[in-house]
């Protein structure tokens, strides 16, 4: 009988401690992010990351409060880029001088939103080309497009940022890479196009007729 009283005691005080030491842990973090921060895998030892991208590409960094990743570098993969090697004039000026022939980027199509809401010059100012442009006429760097678009996409840019949203490149684990929105989304035509399978399943067509 006392053994059993010895176990059971023995017992009941690892539990207690057990769930002092949870207790503890729990409120060492200040927020989810400081705990997923500090619970994180050590990206060295995991197989799949991403430091073998570190040095061999060209990645811009994106910082928060809360969070830091990085994203692909956009301008060198631009084929028109820099603007100003074309556009020797603004837009304005250009308009001005009457010019006959073919338009200039007559192959861009704008099918974002309705004419009244979006133009081409809600993004890009018509003075400096070589940068987008914020509602508040403040310039955006292209490599960072994304302010461009947080400025409406407010929800998906918060999803974004906390990595619910897009495509990361080489797994979760840090140092994190993730896909910038023009990454995935045309910025012209943001909606992804109607995909059928690539197998047509010709017994469920069966069962519904």
């Amino acid at each position: 009988m006392n053994s059993f009283k010895l176990i059971a005691s023995l017992v009941l005080f690892t539990g207690l401690v057990s769930c002092s030491s949870n207790h503890e842990k729990e409120h060492q973090y200040h927020g989810n992010f400081e705990k997923i921060k500090a619970l994180e895998v050590d990206s060295i030892s995991y197989p799949v990351n991403s430091l073998d991208l570190i040095g061999q590409t060209t990645l811009v960094e994106v910082k928060t409060e809360e969070v830091t990743f990085y994203i692909p570098e956009r301008k060198s993969s631009i084929k028109s880029f820099k603007c100003s090697e074309c556009h020797t004039k603004s837009i304005p000026e250009l308009k001005a001088s009457n010019l006959t022939g073919k338009r200039a980027h007559w192959n861009i199509e704008l099918n974002h939103a309705t004419p009244d809401v979006l133009m081409c010059n809600s993004c890009h100012p018509t003075q400096n080309l070589d940068n987008l442009k914020s509602n508040l006429n403040a310039d955006i760097d292209f490599n960072q497009s994304y302010k461009a678009c947080a400025q409406c996409h407010s929800s998906e840019y918060k999803d974004w940022l906390g990595g619910a949203h897009g495509k990361r490149v080489k797994g979760w684990v840090n140092p994190r890479i993730s896909q910038t929105c023009v990454g995935c989304h045309n910025p012209h035509s943001p909606k992804f196009e109607t995909r059928l399978p690539s197998r047509l399943n010709t017994k469920k067509i069966e069962e519904r007729r």
